[in-house]
């Protein structure tokens, strides 16, 4: 259920959004979204559609990786495991009982952690604390209720149970009937107020493997990880959602501890609530649930700034699979006009059959097997505008590699034809639609822009700002970003195997 999410909001269609129905005298998105801002800093968004008696419930904390230290790598994807794991009346059987266990198993698990770290730790000693770690986690066990907040979701309807955290921030989201609201705001409120970290050395272990499965095992990741580490020389966007090795076994109970009571908290909180709800009995409802809880930190911003990309960089992955190549460029996050330009190259140059990446390097030459493009790591800082591809046998990287630079060089030098920006706008608006069309669309919407851009309102002139981008643009923008000194190349090769 737990799984991690690289790029789920990076997608094209979450980067669109106006209109909610396109027909004559509805109401705009504008208009349909309320919204309310409570004493202790949490911000209620509501979209009431009463087509179908259910709602979708979007809650999304402005924390992720990209606000960790070096000492809190990884801290908030673990954050994200240890939130299923319950409270003091959920997920256990007596808390009361309990507690004194608990905290025996973090005492023990901090001795054991500062033991490991000693380059003269005696074994034995290493041997008798990890068995004392166990036997006392075994002993936890009769108190632990697994999956508790799935099994009383699932059995009053609840569907889509799940959550994420990426760079920017963590999101937990269900889908309930719409006669649930007072549950959902019960249960979701207690974790805000009562979480209790159980399990936690268990569930390190777990993301330990997570890791190991994600990125070290898997070409895909890997390339994807070292390509990020890479074109960041500074900007915390360099590491991992997950955490390097060396992140995960160090993390300590007290600092998730402290991580979470700081951050997860109403002040950097947003909640959108879409479905067959009355307004004002939701705000009661939430401010009833959530009102009283602290107001918590806020997130402080990231002041580090990644510096001028000053040469070409490029870093070989050597992996027993099939060759590819990631090639990045730097460029600047919304609510810049060129993020805007970005938004059509990317579906100019790489989203679907008709793009021109594909149609080059796929259908007329048959130089690549696959290609694609995308916007990462992250959306609240300067991030990549990213292409990715994979030769075709007996092709090689670097004949997929010119050939991508010759259809930049032609975005950069030659106008775009007016159809073909007009076919680009069109399908920016048929995605968009499509993606408001469910409640879970739209409350996600809301909740991402509201945390990235600071107010969900940035969407209200999207179709505006696209509609207004010229071919000039295109090719200014191009020829500014696609320079081989502002680029970042990974290639995946076999060992021993030319890139």
């Amino acid at each position: 259920m737990l799984r991690h999410f690289r790029t789920v909001i990076s997608l094209a269609a979450l980067i669109l959004l106006v209109l909610l129905v396109p027909v004559a005298g509805a109401q705009t998105l504008a208009e349909k979204v309320r919204e309310h801002t409570f004493a202790n800093g949490l911000r209620l968004l509501l979209v009431e559609r009463h087509e179908s008696p259910t709602f979708a419930a979007y809650i999304t904390i402005g924390v992720g990786s990209v606000h960790e230290t070096s000492e809190t790598r990884g801290v908030a994807h673990l954050l994200e495991h240890m939130l299923f794991k319950g409270t003091k009346t959920l997920g256990t059987t007596d808390y009361k009982r309990e507690k004194p266990l608990l905290d025996a198993i973090e005492a023990a698990g901090e001795r054991l952690d500062a033991l490991k770290v000693r380059r003269d730790a005696d074994p034995e000693q290493l041997a008798v604390l990890t068995g004392e770690l166990e036997r006392l986690q075994q002993q936890h066990q009769q108190f632990v209720v697994k999956d508790e907040f799935s099994r009383i979701y699932a059995e009053n309807g609840g569907s889509g149970y799940n959550a994420f955290t990426s760079k920017d921030l963590t999101t937990y989201l269900v889908s309930l009937p719409a006669n649930k609201l007072e549950l959902w705001a019960a249960i979701e409120s207690d974790r805000m107020k009562n979480a209790v970290l159980r399990e936690f050395f268990t569930e390190r272990d777990v993301i330990q493997e997570e890791r190991r499965r994600s990125y070290d095992s898997n070409p895909a990741g890997l390339l994807y990880e070292n390509l990020l580490a890479t074109a960041f020389t500074v900007h915390p966007y360099r590491n991992p959602i997950i955490g390097w090795h060396s992140d995960i076994e160090n993390l300590s109970l007290a600092e998730t501890r402290d991580f979470l009571h700081s951050y997860y908290a109403p002040v950097n909180t947003v909640i959108a609530l879409v479905g067959d709800l009355d307004f004002e009995q939701a705000v009661a409802m939430v401010g009833r649930y959530f009102g009283a809880i602290a107001p918590g930190t806020p997130v402080p911003p990231v002041v580090a700034v990644e510096p001028p990309q000053r040469g070409e960089k490029r870093v070989t992955v050597e992996f027993e699979a099939e060759p590819s190549v990631s090639i990045a460029y730097h460029k600047p996050t919304l609510p810049e006009r060129d993020d805007y330009v970005f938004d059509l190259i990317d579906m100019i140059l790489g989203q679907g059959r008709t793009s021109r990446l594909y149609q080059s390097l796929v259908v007329e030459k048959q130089l690549a097997a696959s290609v694609s493009t995308s916007a990462a790591p992250g959306s609240r800082y300067p991030n990549l505008f990213v292409i990715s591809a994979a030769p075709r046998h007996p092709h090689t990287v670097a004949e997929v590699e010119q050939a991508i630079y010759a259809e930049l060089e032609r975005l950069a030098s030659e106008p775009v034809a007016a159809e073909d920006l007009v076919r680009s706008r069109n399908r920016l608006a048929t995605d968009r639609l499509r993606y408001l069309k469910g409640n879970d669309g739209l409350a996600r919407m809301l909740t991402y822009y509201q945390t990235i851009a600071g107010d969900w309102r940035y969407l209200v002139d999207y179709d505006e700002q696209v509609a207004g981008i010229t071919a000039e643009e295109v090719m200014a923008v191009a020829r500014t970003y696609f320079a081989p000194e502002n680029r970042t190349v990974a290639t995946l090769s076999k060992k021993g195997g030319q890139p």
